[in-house]
């Protein structure tokens, strides 16, 4: 599975060197388990500025609370990348460009908005008001399946882009550690995710739940006649 997503093969001397795109996928989504988990009943799990926007399009969260859950995301993500070159040093965090996100050569900057899309698109479903109602499992497994989400977009896109799905998480560490290449890619990782999110919470919102509404009501006509 990892050779088909691009994962490069170590040597048997570096066969424990690092953790691999296997590795790296889990820790993302198993991270974004505990996050959702812990900051659900506080903000709703709002850390990530694409989620937010899609919620804020499908009018589930005000502009003014979805102004101040990104500035909060975007801050966080530079205090964050921040702390991270204070822990690994000058010379590793250079050598592993201080985990900025860049597009690899000949690759389609396409990724990264299919990888919030399936990642929005997973997040309306786990929160859905009336799933939530009829199935009383789902908002307990809705963390668990967020973060699958995001293990299966990093398993895709880590060859392709290291993968962003996340425009503060982009643009923390291409701040803090001020590349070229890495802010002049900056576009790819704030413009991809945002058209994602846009088009998944559309399809979402007005063609299935609508879908979904016109049958039901179109169910409860013929039950009266």
């Amino acid at each position: 599975m990892a050779t088909v997503m691009g994962h490069k093969r170590q040597s048997e001397e570096a066969a424990c060197s690092s953790a691999g795109v296997l590795g790296i996928a889990w820790a993302f989504g198993g991270m974004i388990v505990v996050l959702v988990y812990c900051t659900a009943g506080i903000s709703g799990g709002h850390i990530n500025p694409a989620v937010t926007f899609a919620l804020l399009l499908a009018r589930k969260v005000s502009l003014p609370r979805a102004a101040l859950y990104m500035a909060a995301q975007y801050l966080g993500a530079i205090c964050g990348a921040a702390l991270v070159r204070a822990v690994h040093g000058t010379r590793h965090y250079e050598l592993y460009g201080g985990g900025a996100n860049e597009l690899a050569p000949g690759f389609s900057p396409v990724a990264e908005a299919l990888g919030t899309a399936v990642l929005v698109y997973t997040v309306f479903s786990a929160t859905d008001p009336k799933r939530m109602a009829r199935d009383s499992q789902v908002p307990v497994l809705a963390p668990l399946l967020i973060g699958f989400a995001v293990l299966m977009a990093h398993l895709v896109t880590i060859p392709v882009t290291g993968t962003g799905i996340n425009p503060a998480r982009s643009l923390g560490p291409a701040v803090v550690y001020n590349g070229g290449k890495a802010l002049d890619e900056q576009w790819i990782f704030s413009v991809g995710p945002f058209v994602g999110v846009a088009v998944t919470m559309a399809y979402h919102q007005y063609v299935l739940r609508d879908g979904a509404a016109k049958s039901s009501r179109s169910k409860l006509g013929r039950q009266e006649n």
